[in-house]
This record gives structure tokens, sequence and C-alpha cells, in this order.
């Protein structure tokens, strides 16, 4: 999984030894030496030294509570696996008697409390109401005080008036520390070695509601409403960044890929905030007048009978293949691209199409690399209303004959809403709220009237598809798409 692959890969580029647990040896379908040679492999992948390729490894059941070193020898209780972690995993590095010293690793934020650093003591003693210098790896300093200081008890932080060397614990009173930051001895203290938040990939545009509809489900709608509550958020995700757009009233908003914006989006519409979103666009570098844009390593399990498809459209979105192997007995293969960040964009839905809805997509950022050039992620146009209203039978019925329908019948609807996709390229304006013509002809048969299932697209499937002149609208109860009147093109 990605997040394995990560922390992992910090984990060995920090020099920690590791302790691999293999659990769930209890199954039928177990397959420790398998799973041992491929961990041996991924290490080998991450640039592990001889050391740490000569790993321990632990089998386990956690349901049962029992561990071993081998799998048919597991013992009545977990005692191998902490006897292994004591053995060999070693003690923190700190100096008890030198001056103080605390590398600040993460944050977090609380309304009445601000800013809270935690990191694990290296040297020196901390005390609550103590005067201390903070310290950045350019050897500017400046100076705060201690006004509350907790340690960790399972999983509550407790208050404490006094830290040791090589416990970890959270200090309040510092308003603007940031990760990488050194808590240090007010007279003698020193910078510990930085460490690096990961730069932003995707950036998108956040701006202020402006359908027809504003203001029916959000609490809030204005423009210091969004940003106030956009800056709010810089103070507990640091890997995001926000900047002003170029009207008073939009924000480009930048994370570590679209999952890490729309939870940001997700949590604004439950908190009652309406507002609009643009596409999510790859933030590029320029180095020595080259541009450079983000790739990733995109990991696809797919059954054989899929494989085909899966790797037309991978390949179609400038992905570069450089692993295919067999995975298990249900004949899945397991197929690794590299690809650019932009070839993502709308490619989850792609592929679960592609594959009737059985391939597995995980992606993990891999580096900067030279522009892959231009890419087309979107083949289909959209059907777009041309009036307001609300929709009929009657008009979905022939509507539905132009592509899939994201609406049914009785939907409010207003001009320029994305109401469905339409089976050519190009957008094509339609009336859905037109009604059937009342006569004092009787007809000898009524026609019967049968709708398609309208398509429930999700938060995360509208970002993916939009495109560069649409938005999506998001309020508390609804998520619509539209056509952005700032650069509307004309339908075809």
């Amino acid at each position: 999984m990605p997040q394995t692959r990560f922390v992992l890969k910090k984990a060995l580029e920090f020099g920690h030894a590791v302790v691999v647990v293999v659990n769930k040896i209890d199954r039928t379908s177990a397959r420790p030496d398998f799973v041992v040679n491929s961990t041996f492999e991924l290490f080998i992948e991450l640039n592990a030294t001889d050391e740490q390729c000569d790993f321990q490894v632990i089998y386990a059941s956690g349901i049962k509570g029992k561990a071993g070193l081998s799998p048919e020898d597991l013992a009545d209780d977990l005692g191998p696996l902490f006897e292994s972690i004591m053995r060999c995993i070693p003690g923190p590095r700190i100096d008890r008697d030198g001056s103080l010293q605390m590398l600040v690793t993460s944050t977090e934020y609380e309304g009445h409390k601000g800013r809270i650093a935690i990191g694990r003591l290296e040297a020196g003693v901390l005390e609550k109401g103590m005067e201390v210098k903070i310290c950045t790896s350019e050897d500017s300093c400046r100076y705060g005080r201690v006004s509350e200081l907790y340690v960790y008890e399972k999983f509550f932080r407790v208050p404490a008036e006094r830290v040791e060397a090589g416990d970890i614990c959270a200090v309040c009173g510092i308003s603007d520390i940031q990760i990488g930051e050194t808590i240090a001895d007010k007279l003698t203290g020193k910078a510990l070695p930085s460490i690096k938040v990961e730069e932003p990939t995707v950036k998108m545009a956040f701006s202020i509601n402006t359908s027809p509809f504003v203001g029916r489900e959000g609490k809030y709608v204005t423009s210091r409403n969004l940003r106030d509550r956009l800056y709010r958020e810089l103070e507990r995700n640091l890997a995001m960044k926000v900047e002003d757009g170029e009207t008073a009233d939009t924000f480009i908003v930048s994370g570590r890929g679209t999952l890490h914006i729309t939870i940001l989006i997700e949590n604004m519409r439950r908190e009652g905030f309406e507002f609009m979103v643009g596409p999510p666009k790859v933030i590029n570098k320029r180095v020595n007048d080259k541009v450079l844009e983000p790739y990733e390593i995109a990991t696809v399990e797919v059954p054989e009978v899929h494989m085909g498809a899966v790797v037309e459209l991978l390949g179609g979105r400038r992905g570069q293949m450089f692993d295919m192997q067999g995975v298990g007995s249900e004949g899945t293969t397991l197929l690794k691209y590299k690809i650019p960040t932009r070839g993502l964009l709308g490619l989850r839905n792609a592929i679960l199409t592609a594959s009737r809805g059985t391939a597995i997509l995980n992606t993990v950022f891999d580096c900067y690399g030279p522009w892959a050039g231009d890419m087309n992620t979107r083949d289909l146009g959209s059907l777009v209303a041309f009036e307001g209203g609300t929709s009929t039978s009657y008009a979905i019925a022939s509507s539905q004959e132009r592509g899939h329908m994201f609406i049914g019948p009785g939907a409010e609807v207003y001009k320029g809403q994305i109401i469905g996709i339409h089976q050519r390229s190009g957008d094509l304006s339609l009336n859905v709220c037109k009604r059937k013509a009342a006569t004092n002809i009787r007809s000898n048969k009524e026609q019967s009237v049968i709708l398609d299932t309208p398509l429930d697209y999700s938060l995360d499937d509208c970002i993916e598809y939009i495109q560069e002149d649409e938005l999506v609208e998001v309020t508390p109860q609804s998520i619509r798409m539209c056509k952005n009147p700032k650069l509307a093109k004309k339908g075809k």
C-alpha cells in the first residue's frame, strides 16, 4: 500500500531498524514465505542497507493474540513480538545532562490552547513555565515561554510539570511554532537538524457560490467566511497552502494530491459552508528553463481478462510500465506504472469502468520529472441545462437518448447546470424542464415512459469529472456541477 511504502521509506532513510510482523498467519490461504520474500524485495527497492535487510521476522495471529518466530510454533501470547522489539530496536539517543533540545515533529491546534508542538526531548529537561529559545536550521532564533506541558499516557494527553530527555511531550504557549524547529535552552540551546514538510503537487480554486441556488442550504456563504475557514485550516494542516486568487472572492488551495484537498472540501461541507471549486491542476516547477511536473507510482491490481483495457488506458495517459507480475491464484495481475500526476486526474473512474469495477488503484508521489506532453483525460462532453425549473419525466425520456443523466424527474435545475454526460465530444444544451403539450385529442394508447437510473456521482467523482470550464457547487446537502460562466463555451 502507498502509505506503507512512504512510511517505510522514511524509516529506512533515517537508518532505523525494522521488525517485520506477518499477521493473520492462522488463515487457510496464508503464504508467509511469499510475504517475507516480497517484503525483502521492497526493502531492496527502497535502498535499504545490508543491516536493514537482515530484519527480524515475527509471525502472528492478532485475533488470537499469539506470536512466534516461525509459522508452525506460535507462543500462547505476544511475548515473542515484544521481546524482539526490545532486542532489535535501540533506545532513543539522548543526552540527559545536556542543554535542552526538542525537535518539533508534529503540531496540533485547539481553539483555547492555540498551536501545540509535539516532539521528543533529545536532551535536557523541560518544565512548565520555562523560558525557551526557538531555533531554526538557519540560526535565526526567537524566544518564547511554555505555558502548558503534557505527556502521553495510552491515548490521552496528561498534564505534567516536568519532562526529561527521551519522553514524547506536547508544548503549549508558542503560537508560531513550525515543524522542523527546535525548542532549546534559552542561553546555550542550539538547533537540531531540521525536517522538511513535503511540497504540494496539486492546486484547486475555491470561490463563493454564484449559482441561482446560493444560500438555500448553507450557513456560511460569504467570501469572508470562506477566507477565515481556509486560513484556519493552515493551523492544523501544515502540508496545505492557501493563497489569494485573482479576485477578492477566489482562493487557491494547494495540497498533496486531490484526496488531500477533497477531505478539506468534505469537512467544510459538513460544517455548513457553501462554495464552488474548480478542476484540480498540477503544480509544475521550472528548473534550468525546463518545465518539470510531478510523477507518481501507480499500482493497479486487475484480473487478467481486463488487463488489456487497463494497460491501454494507462498508456494513453503517458504512463510507463516498469513492473508486471501475477498475484495469487485468482488470476490477478499487479501492474506498476510511473505516470504524471496529470494522468491520474479522472483515472480512477475510467479504470473501474474498463475493469467492470474489479480493479484496485493505489498511488504514491515519486518525484518531479520532465514534462510528458499533452494528454486528453476526457473524451466526452457534458449535457447542460439551458433553462431553469423542475425536471420532468417527459423531457428526461428524450434527453437520456443523448447520454447518461445525473438527475431524475422532479429535480430543480438552473441554467448552466451539468445534468449528464454527452455520448459524444463537445457539450450539448438540453431542456429537461419541458412538459408534454396538453391537447384535446385522446390517443388510442398511452405511451409508457421508461427512465434509466441516473448516475450518482460523489464529491470525488465530480472533482475528477470536471474540465477547465466547469465547476463543482458544494453545499451541505447537495453536490452539483455547472459550467463556469466566466469561461462558458458555446455548446456544439
